[in-house]
């Protein structure tokens, strides 16, 4: 990812990144969803590669937990990867960074390649719990999922309308642990941030339609979540977490936002 991403400035002649003078307080805390990993990753890097005095942290605690470090003041930017509810809001400002598609993902020796909203919904509230019934083998599916709290779970359960009825074999603190789980076990299904697939599991069209940029876009493709920043309404951010807010939202930012796997605003 860092040779990546120092081709991407190097090909955009260091223009992504405005260097700023030197604030007052030099520390940037951000905390929050681990789905936001290599998008928030990528942006404090390269907005460190132009400030280099700048202190930059993210901390991989999940998005509920992301959200009261803003509320709380423990970070100066929180980070979710759903929207902020109703009482959340009435305290908080969310701003949407750019977005997610969630991914059904399942273990590559798996020959079932699509399903519909409708049957991942089936599979997830334990309705359809054999994989011959998908054309699969003659195995018991084994649910993998986030636990509560999660951004990626309240995105896949409210998508798919399975809220509080999933029938969980596992509940994993991480979108890593899912993939790595599901990439073990030939019979796992699971979901995880399109940002953070790999090539050790596959990820199943939905409705015969792939998680892109273009289908995510445009709303083709259903299972789909904003990555979103959180501050405290009301409340100025210091002037480097102002700068680097100021600059993840630019336009400069979406190469790089792209670069990470999920997919700019239009």
């Amino acid at each position: 990812m860092k040779k990546q991403l120092a081709s991407l400035l190097m090909a955009l002649g260091m223009s992504a990144v405005v260097a700023t003078p030197a604030f007052a307080d030099m520390n940037i805390s951000t905390d929050g969803s681990t789905s936001m990993e290599k998008v928030i990753g990528s942006l404090g890097e390269a907005f460190s590669e132009a400030n280099s005095d700048v202190n930059f942290t993210y901390n991989p605690t999940g998005s509920g937990a992301g959200i009261n470090a803003a509320l709380e003041g423990r970070c100066d930017i929180g980070l979710s990867s759903r929207a902020l509810k109703a009482d959340e809001a009435a305290k908080l400002d969310g701003t949407t960074l750019c977005l997610d598609g969630i991914v059904v993902v399942v273990n590559p020796q798996n020959p079932v390649k699509d399903l519909t909203v409708e049957q991942i919904a089936q599979i997830f509230k334990g309705e359809i719990a054999n994989w011959k019934d998908l054309g699969g083998a003659d195995s018991q599916i084994v649910l993998i999922g986030r636990e509560a709290g999660s951004g990626t779970r309240d995105g896949f359960e409210t998508v798919t309308n399975t809220k509080d009825a999933c029938k969980y074999r596992q509940e994993l603190t991480s979108t890593g642990d899912v993939i790595t789980t599901v990439s073990q076990n030939p019979n796992a299904i699971g979901y995880a941030s399109l940002a953070a697939v790999s090539d050790k599991i596959h990820v199943v069209t939905v409705g015969g339609v792939s998680a892109t940029k273009e289908t995510i876009q445009s709303g083709e493709y259903k299972l789909q979540r904003p990555f979103v920043l959180v501050t405290r309404k009301g409340e100025k951010l210091s002037e480097a977490a102002q700068a680097f807010f100021d600059y993840a939202m630019s336009e400069e930012a979406k190469p790089i936002i792209e670069m990470a796997g999920a997919v700019p605003n239009k």
